[in-house]
Protein backbone atom coordinates (compact mmCIF):
# COMPACT_ATOMS: atom_id res chain seq x y z
CA UNK A 1 0.00 0.00 0.00
CA UNK A 2 1.41 3.27 -0.78
CA UNK A 3 1.75 5.99 2.03
CA UNK A 4 2.04 10.02 1.64
CA UNK A 5 6.15 9.48 1.64
CA UNK A 6 6.07 7.28 -1.15
CA UNK A 7 3.91 9.83 -3.53
CA UNK A 8 6.32 12.63 -1.83
CA UNK A 9 8.94 10.87 -3.30
CA UNK A 10 7.53 10.35 -6.57
CA UNK A 11 6.88 13.75 -7.05
CA UNK A 12 9.99 14.86 -5.84
CA UNK A 13 11.84 12.57 -8.48
CA UNK A 14 9.41 13.09 -11.40
CA UNK A 15 9.45 17.44 -10.63
CA UNK A 16 6.42 17.93 -12.32
CA UNK A 17 2.79 17.94 -11.84
CA UNK A 18 1.10 14.64 -11.46
CA UNK A 19 -2.78 14.15 -10.87
CA UNK A 20 -4.22 11.65 -9.02
CA UNK A 21 -5.69 9.60 -11.61
CA UNK A 22 -1.65 9.10 -12.91
CA UNK A 23 -0.68 8.32 -9.35
CA UNK A 24 -3.27 5.44 -9.48
CA UNK A 25 -1.42 3.83 -12.77
CA UNK A 26 2.10 4.89 -11.15
CA UNK A 27 1.49 3.22 -7.98
CA UNK A 28 -0.39 0.37 -9.92
CA UNK A 29 -4.07 0.49 -8.10
CA UNK A 30 -7.78 0.09 -8.79
CA UNK A 31 -9.71 2.96 -9.76
CA UNK A 32 -11.34 2.40 -5.61
CA UNK A 33 -8.15 3.80 -4.43
CA UNK A 34 -8.12 6.78 -5.83
CA UNK A 35 -10.28 8.75 -3.20
CA UNK A 36 -7.42 7.46 -0.29
CA UNK A 37 -4.59 8.66 -2.50
CA UNK A 38 -6.22 11.74 -3.58
CA UNK A 39 -6.21 12.27 0.71
CA UNK A 40 -2.66 11.75 0.87
CA UNK A 41 -2.01 14.21 -1.52
CA UNK A 42 -3.98 16.70 -0.03
CA UNK A 43 -2.24 15.98 2.95
CA UNK A 44 0.70 16.69 1.68
CA UNK A 45 -0.33 20.09 1.34
CA UNK A 46 -1.75 20.59 4.48
CA UNK A 47 2.05 19.76 5.51
CA UNK A 48 3.34 22.41 3.11
CA UNK A 49 4.96 19.83 1.21
CA UNK A 50 3.13 19.55 -2.10
CA UNK A 51 0.67 22.62 -3.79
CA UNK A 52 -2.87 21.37 -5.68
CA UNK A 53 -2.78 22.95 -9.15
CA UNK A 54 -4.80 23.12 -12.36
CA UNK A 55 -1.93 20.67 -13.46
CA UNK A 56 -2.07 18.81 -11.03
CA UNK A 57 -0.03 18.58 -7.53
CA UNK A 58 3.70 18.83 -7.44
CA UNK A 59 6.31 19.69 -5.00
CA UNK A 60 6.32 22.53 -2.78
CA UNK A 61 9.77 23.85 -2.46
CA UNK A 62 10.98 24.66 1.64
CA UNK A 63 13.71 23.99 3.65
CA UNK A 64 11.21 21.49 4.78
CA UNK A 65 10.56 19.45 1.71
CA UNK A 66 14.25 19.41 0.65
CA UNK A 67 14.81 18.07 4.51
CA UNK A 68 12.33 15.24 3.98
CA UNK A 69 13.47 14.49 0.57
CA UNK A 70 17.43 14.17 2.04
CA UNK A 71 15.90 11.78 4.55
CA UNK A 72 13.88 9.86 2.27
CA UNK A 73 16.68 9.57 -0.16
CA UNK A 74 19.09 8.43 2.71
CA UNK A 75 17.14 5.75 3.68
CA UNK A 76 16.21 4.58 -0.03
CA UNK A 77 20.11 4.55 -0.36
CA UNK A 78 20.90 2.35 3.05
CA UNK A 79 17.77 -0.18 2.53
CA UNK A 80 15.63 1.24 5.22
CA UNK A 81 11.78 1.57 4.96
CA UNK A 82 11.78 5.29 5.81
CA UNK A 83 7.91 4.59 6.52
CA UNK A 84 8.73 3.25 9.39
CA UNK A 85 11.49 5.68 10.71
CA UNK A 86 9.13 8.80 9.75
CA UNK A 87 6.95 8.69 12.43
CA UNK A 88 7.27 11.36 15.43
CA UNK A 89 6.33 9.20 18.32
CA UNK A 90 9.42 7.28 17.26
CA UNK A 91 11.58 11.08 17.25
CA UNK A 92 10.25 11.52 20.36
CA UNK A 93 11.53 8.43 21.93
CA UNK A 94 15.02 8.70 20.15
CA UNK A 95 15.45 12.09 21.72
CA UNK A 96 14.76 10.51 24.89
CA UNK A 97 17.16 7.66 24.37
CA UNK A 98 19.82 9.98 23.73
CA UNK A 99 19.37 11.53 26.60
CA UNK A 100 20.76 8.49 28.59
CA UNK A 101 24.94 6.82 27.61
CA UNK A 102 22.41 3.67 28.01
CA UNK A 103 18.32 3.17 28.31
CA UNK A 104 16.38 0.44 29.05
CA UNK A 105 12.52 0.17 29.47
CA UNK A 106 12.46 1.48 32.74
CA UNK A 107 13.82 4.86 31.07
CA UNK A 108 10.71 5.17 29.11
CA UNK A 109 6.74 5.68 30.26
CA UNK A 110 5.36 3.72 27.22
CA UNK A 111 4.56 -0.22 27.34
CA UNK A 112 6.91 -2.47 26.47
CA UNK A 113 4.93 -3.63 22.85
CA UNK A 114 5.73 -0.18 21.84
CA UNK A 115 9.76 -0.13 23.70
CA UNK A 116 10.13 -3.76 21.72
CA UNK A 117 8.47 -2.01 18.28
CA UNK A 118 10.72 0.85 18.24
CA UNK A 119 13.91 -0.75 19.43
CA UNK A 120 13.18 -3.73 16.58
CA UNK A 121 13.03 -0.75 14.27
CA UNK A 122 16.45 0.96 15.54
CA UNK A 123 18.36 -2.29 15.72
CA UNK A 124 17.56 -3.64 12.48
CA UNK A 125 18.45 -0.26 10.77
CA UNK A 126 21.56 -0.56 12.88
CA UNK A 127 20.46 2.81 14.77
CA UNK A 128 21.59 1.44 18.19
CA UNK A 129 24.24 -0.50 19.56
CA UNK A 130 22.02 -3.08 22.39
CA UNK A 131 24.70 -3.71 25.27
CA UNK A 132 22.85 -6.55 27.20
CA UNK A 133 19.42 -8.55 26.17
CA UNK A 134 18.37 -9.34 29.22
CA UNK A 135 17.50 -6.77 30.86
CA UNK A 136 17.57 -4.78 27.76
CA UNK A 137 19.68 -2.42 27.67
CA UNK A 138 21.23 -0.43 24.55
CA UNK A 139 22.71 3.01 23.29
CA UNK A 140 21.87 5.61 20.59
CA UNK A 141 25.28 6.99 18.36
CA UNK A 142 24.26 10.39 17.27
CA UNK A 143 24.62 10.49 13.33
CA UNK A 144 23.22 12.31 10.16
CA UNK A 145 20.00 10.52 9.84
CA UNK A 146 18.83 11.14 13.29
CA UNK A 147 19.55 14.82 13.37
CA UNK A 148 17.62 15.46 10.19
CA UNK A 149 14.99 13.31 11.42
CA UNK A 150 14.65 14.84 14.64
CA UNK A 151 15.05 18.07 12.78
CA UNK A 152 11.93 17.16 10.74
CA UNK A 153 9.62 16.94 13.47
CA UNK A 154 11.10 20.15 15.15
CA UNK A 155 12.77 17.97 18.00
CA UNK A 156 15.46 20.02 19.12
CA UNK A 157 18.08 16.67 20.52
CA UNK A 158 20.24 17.39 23.88
CA UNK A 159 23.04 14.74 23.25
CA UNK A 160 24.44 13.01 26.26
CA UNK A 161 28.06 12.57 26.21
CA UNK A 162 30.14 10.08 27.07
CA UNK A 163 34.00 11.20 28.15
CA UNK A 164 35.55 7.76 29.29
CA UNK A 165 34.58 5.39 26.44
CA UNK A 166 35.62 1.67 27.41
CA UNK A 167 33.91 -1.18 26.22
CA UNK A 168 37.01 -3.65 26.34
CA UNK A 169 35.21 -6.14 28.69
CA UNK A 170 32.74 -6.39 26.91
CA UNK A 171 34.55 -7.09 23.89
CA UNK A 172 36.22 -9.94 25.15
CA UNK A 173 33.18 -11.54 26.40
CA UNK A 174 31.78 -11.70 23.22
CA UNK A 175 34.81 -12.61 21.75
CA UNK A 176 35.32 -15.47 23.92
CA UNK A 177 31.09 -16.38 22.86
CA UNK A 178 32.04 -16.04 19.55
CA UNK A 179 35.47 -18.41 18.76
CA UNK A 180 33.48 -20.90 21.02
CA UNK A 181 30.33 -20.60 18.43
CA UNK A 182 32.58 -20.77 15.30
CA UNK A 183 34.45 -23.61 16.26
CA UNK A 184 30.87 -25.24 16.68
CA UNK A 185 29.50 -23.85 13.57
CA UNK A 186 31.94 -22.81 11.16
CA UNK A 187 29.40 -23.33 8.24
CA UNK A 188 27.17 -20.58 9.39
CA UNK A 189 29.77 -18.22 9.62
CA UNK A 190 31.28 -18.65 6.35
CA UNK A 191 27.43 -18.55 5.38
CA UNK A 192 26.99 -15.00 7.18
CA UNK A 193 30.14 -13.58 5.98
CA UNK A 194 29.19 -12.67 2.72
CA UNK A 195 26.21 -10.20 3.36
CA UNK A 196 28.15 -8.44 5.77
CA UNK A 197 30.64 -7.86 3.00
CA UNK A 198 28.35 -6.62 0.82
CA UNK A 199 27.35 -4.47 3.65
CA UNK A 200 30.95 -2.94 4.12
CA UNK A 201 31.20 -2.22 0.37
CA UNK A 202 28.02 -0.19 0.25
CA UNK A 203 29.19 1.41 3.34
CA UNK A 204 32.72 2.26 2.42
CA UNK A 205 32.42 3.27 -0.88
CA UNK A 206 28.81 5.44 -0.10
CA UNK A 207 31.45 7.40 1.81
CA UNK A 208 33.39 7.86 -1.38
CA UNK A 209 30.73 9.16 -3.26
CA UNK A 210 29.69 6.26 -5.18
CA UNK A 211 25.36 6.21 -5.38
CA UNK A 212 25.04 2.86 -5.69
CA UNK A 213 22.30 1.96 -3.05
CA UNK A 214 22.79 -1.10 -0.57
CA UNK A 215 19.24 -2.72 -2.64
CA UNK A 216 21.95 -2.34 -5.74
CA UNK A 217 24.94 -3.46 -4.71
CA UNK A 218 23.34 -6.29 -3.48
CA UNK A 219 21.90 -7.46 -6.42
CA UNK A 220 25.59 -6.81 -8.42
CA UNK A 221 27.42 -8.67 -5.81
CA UNK A 222 25.37 -11.11 -4.51
CA UNK A 223 22.65 -11.98 -7.43
CA UNK A 224 24.95 -10.90 -10.23
CA UNK A 225 22.56 -8.48 -11.63
CA UNK A 226 23.23 -5.36 -13.44
CA UNK A 227 20.24 -2.97 -12.29
CA UNK A 228 19.44 -0.77 -15.15
CA UNK A 229 20.58 2.64 -15.58
CA UNK A 230 23.67 2.71 -13.35
CA UNK A 231 26.95 4.47 -14.72
CA UNK A 232 29.69 1.80 -15.71
CA UNK A 233 32.28 3.55 -13.78
CA UNK A 234 30.36 3.18 -10.68
CA UNK A 235 29.44 -0.47 -11.01
CA UNK A 236 32.99 -1.32 -11.90
CA UNK A 237 34.15 0.56 -8.72
CA UNK A 238 32.08 -1.63 -6.90
CA UNK A 239 33.10 -4.83 -8.45
CA UNK A 240 36.61 -3.73 -7.94
CA UNK A 241 36.41 -2.96 -4.41
CA UNK A 242 34.74 -6.45 -3.80
CA UNK A 243 37.76 -8.48 -5.20
CA UNK A 244 39.98 -6.44 -3.13
CA UNK A 245 37.98 -7.10 -0.09
CA UNK A 246 37.79 -11.22 -0.42
CA UNK A 247 41.23 -11.26 -1.21
CA UNK A 248 41.83 -9.46 2.30
CA UNK A 249 39.98 -11.67 4.10
CA UNK A 250 41.33 -14.78 2.58
CA UNK A 251 45.12 -13.05 3.66
CA UNK A 252 44.08 -13.16 7.35
CA UNK A 253 42.23 -16.07 7.38
CA UNK A 254 45.35 -17.53 6.07
CA UNK A 255 47.75 -15.84 8.73
CA UNK A 256 49.25 -14.14 5.72
CA UNK A 257 50.81 -10.92 7.10
CA UNK A 258 50.54 -7.08 5.07
CA UNK A 259 53.82 -6.03 3.63
CA UNK A 260 54.38 -3.08 1.69
CA UNK A 261 53.57 -5.13 -1.88
CA UNK A 262 50.04 -6.31 -0.41
CA UNK A 263 49.00 -2.91 0.28
CA UNK A 264 49.84 -1.99 -3.73
CA UNK A 265 47.91 -4.90 -4.97
CA UNK A 266 44.81 -4.26 -2.57
CA UNK A 267 44.49 -0.86 -4.09
CA UNK A 268 45.72 -1.89 -7.60
CA UNK A 269 42.85 -4.53 -7.46
CA UNK A 270 40.48 -2.37 -5.67
CA UNK A 271 40.96 0.73 -8.46
CA UNK A 272 41.10 -1.50 -11.25
CA UNK A 273 38.35 1.11 -13.19
CA UNK A 274 41.57 3.70 -12.93
CA UNK A 275 44.21 1.86 -14.71
CA UNK A 276 46.90 4.35 -14.55
CA UNK A 277 46.79 5.22 -11.02
CA UNK A 278 46.24 1.57 -9.66
CA UNK A 279 48.66 -0.10 -7.22
CA UNK A 280 51.05 3.18 -8.11
CA UNK A 281 52.50 5.30 -5.56
CA UNK A 282 51.86 8.87 -6.08
CA UNK A 283 54.56 11.02 -7.96
CA UNK A 284 52.24 14.38 -7.30
CA UNK A 285 51.03 16.21 -4.39
CA UNK A 286 47.59 15.96 -3.12
CA UNK A 287 44.63 17.13 -0.97
CA UNK A 288 41.83 16.31 0.45
CA UNK A 289 38.67 17.72 -1.17
CA UNK A 290 36.45 19.42 1.42
CA UNK A 291 38.70 19.67 4.21
CA UNK A 292 41.45 22.07 3.38
CA UNK A 293 42.31 21.16 7.11
CA UNK A 294 43.75 17.52 6.41
CA UNK A 295 47.45 17.33 6.47
CA UNK A 296 48.58 15.23 4.06
CA UNK A 297 52.59 13.99 3.98
CA UNK A 298 54.48 15.78 1.68
CA UNK A 299 55.75 13.94 -1.79
CA UNK A 300 59.41 13.39 -0.78
CA UNK A 301 58.16 11.59 2.62
CA UNK A 302 55.38 9.75 1.20
CA UNK A 303 58.09 6.38 0.65
CA UNK A 304 59.92 7.00 3.88
CA UNK A 305 56.85 7.38 6.14
CA UNK A 306 55.28 4.29 4.48
CA UNK A 307 58.48 1.95 5.19
CA UNK A 308 58.69 3.05 8.54
CA UNK A 309 55.06 2.26 9.25
CA UNK A 310 55.77 -0.87 7.55
CA UNK A 311 58.59 -1.36 10.32
CA UNK A 312 56.12 -0.59 13.06
CA UNK A 313 53.82 -3.14 11.90
CA UNK A 314 56.39 -5.61 11.44
CA UNK A 315 57.82 -5.48 14.93
CA UNK A 316 54.05 -4.79 17.03
CA UNK A 317 52.56 -8.50 14.83
CA UNK A 318 55.49 -10.47 16.10
CA UNK A 319 54.70 -9.68 19.86
CA UNK A 320 51.91 -10.56 21.50
CA UNK A 321 49.17 -7.88 22.65
CA UNK A 322 46.71 -6.85 25.09
CA UNK A 323 43.26 -6.05 23.20
CA UNK A 324 43.42 -2.25 24.64
CA UNK A 325 47.24 -2.07 22.47
CA UNK A 326 45.98 -4.20 19.27
CA UNK A 327 42.84 -1.93 19.06
CA UNK A 328 44.95 1.49 19.39
CA UNK A 329 47.39 0.30 17.11
CA UNK A 330 45.03 -0.02 14.39
CA UNK A 331 43.87 3.36 15.09
CA UNK A 332 46.81 4.83 15.18
CA UNK A 333 48.09 2.53 11.61
CA UNK A 334 44.64 3.99 10.38
CA UNK A 335 45.16 7.69 10.20
CA UNK A 336 49.15 7.04 9.59
CA UNK A 337 48.12 5.13 6.21
CA UNK A 338 45.42 8.75 5.51
CA UNK A 339 48.49 11.00 6.69
CA UNK A 340 50.52 9.23 4.44
CA UNK A 341 48.30 9.30 1.37
CA UNK A 342 50.80 7.27 -0.81
CA UNK A 343 48.05 7.31 -4.21
CA UNK A 344 46.30 9.62 -5.89
CA UNK A 345 43.07 8.39 -5.02
CA UNK A 346 41.57 5.59 -3.11
CA UNK A 347 43.57 6.25 -0.03
CA UNK A 348 40.70 5.90 2.59
CA UNK A 349 39.25 2.58 0.78
CA UNK A 350 43.05 0.95 1.31
CA UNK A 351 43.24 2.27 4.75
CA UNK A 352 39.28 0.71 5.22
CA UNK A 353 41.16 -2.57 3.69
CA UNK A 354 44.12 -2.57 5.75
CA UNK A 355 42.14 -2.34 9.20
CA UNK A 356 40.25 -5.08 8.34
CA UNK A 357 42.76 -7.08 7.20
CA UNK A 358 44.77 -6.61 10.86
CA UNK A 359 41.76 -7.27 12.82
CA UNK A 360 41.02 -10.47 11.21
CA UNK A 361 44.66 -11.44 11.07
CA UNK A 362 44.50 -10.99 14.91
CA UNK A 363 40.94 -13.12 15.09
CA UNK A 364 39.14 -10.15 15.64
CA UNK A 365 35.88 -10.01 12.96
CA UNK A 366 35.64 -6.98 11.51
CA UNK A 367 33.08 -7.35 8.54
CA UNK A 368 30.99 -4.27 8.64
CA UNK A 369 30.74 -0.51 9.66
CA UNK A 370 27.34 0.01 11.23
CA UNK A 371 25.09 2.60 9.59
CA UNK A 372 24.63 4.40 12.38
CA UNK A 373 28.25 4.73 13.77
CA UNK A 374 29.49 5.78 9.74
CA UNK A 375 29.18 9.59 10.81
CA UNK A 376 31.24 9.36 13.81
CA UNK A 377 33.52 6.40 12.02
CA UNK A 378 34.27 9.63 9.19
CA UNK A 379 34.64 12.07 11.82
CA UNK A 380 37.58 10.87 13.49
CA UNK A 381 38.95 10.10 9.84
CA UNK A 382 39.50 11.80 6.89
CA UNK A 383 36.66 14.17 8.14
CA UNK A 384 38.38 15.68 11.13
CA UNK A 385 39.39 19.00 12.26
CA UNK A 386 42.40 18.07 13.94
CA UNK A 387 43.66 14.01 13.95
CA UNK A 388 42.83 12.07 17.04
CA UNK A 389 44.04 8.53 17.52
CA UNK A 390 42.08 8.40 20.73
CA UNK A 391 38.90 9.43 19.27
CA UNK A 392 38.83 6.88 16.77
CA UNK A 393 40.21 4.16 19.31
CA UNK A 394 36.96 4.91 20.94
CA UNK A 395 34.52 4.41 17.72
CA UNK A 396 36.24 1.50 16.74
CA UNK A 397 35.33 -0.09 20.18
CA UNK A 398 31.93 0.13 19.28
CA UNK A 399 32.49 -1.31 15.80
CA UNK A 400 34.43 -4.03 17.00
CA UNK A 401 31.60 -4.61 19.71
CA UNK A 402 28.86 -3.93 16.93
CA UNK A 403 30.48 -6.45 14.90
CA UNK A 404 31.38 -9.27 17.93
CA UNK A 405 27.38 -8.97 18.91
CA UNK A 406 25.68 -9.39 15.69
CA UNK A 407 27.75 -12.24 14.86
CA UNK A 408 27.17 -14.09 17.66
CA UNK A 409 23.38 -13.45 17.46
CA UNK A 410 23.63 -15.05 14.40
CA UNK A 411 24.83 -17.90 15.21
CA UNK A 412 22.75 -18.45 17.72
CA UNK A 413 20.05 -19.11 15.42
Amino acid sequence: MATRYDLFLELANKNCSIKTSEFVKIFKKNKYQYNNIYRMLKDLTKEKLAVNTKLGFQIKLSQRSRLLYRLITYCVSNGINYNYLLDKELAKFISKALLKIEFGLADFKIDPKTFKKYTKILIEYELIIKVSSKPFRARIVWNYLLSNLLQYFNIKPVVKKEKNVNFLDEIRKELFIFNRKVKKNERTYNELIKPLEIKFIHSSLSLEGNPITLPNTIKILKDKVIPKDLKVLNVKETQNYYSALNIALKNAINIVPLNKERILNYHFLAMQHRERIAGKIRTVSVYIKGNPLFKVAKLKDVEPLLNELMKEYNLFIKKKHTLKELISFVSYFHNQFQYIHPFIDGNSRTTRLLVFHILNYVKIPLLFIPLGVLDQYLSNTKAYKKREDKELFKTLQLIILYNLKTLNEKLEK
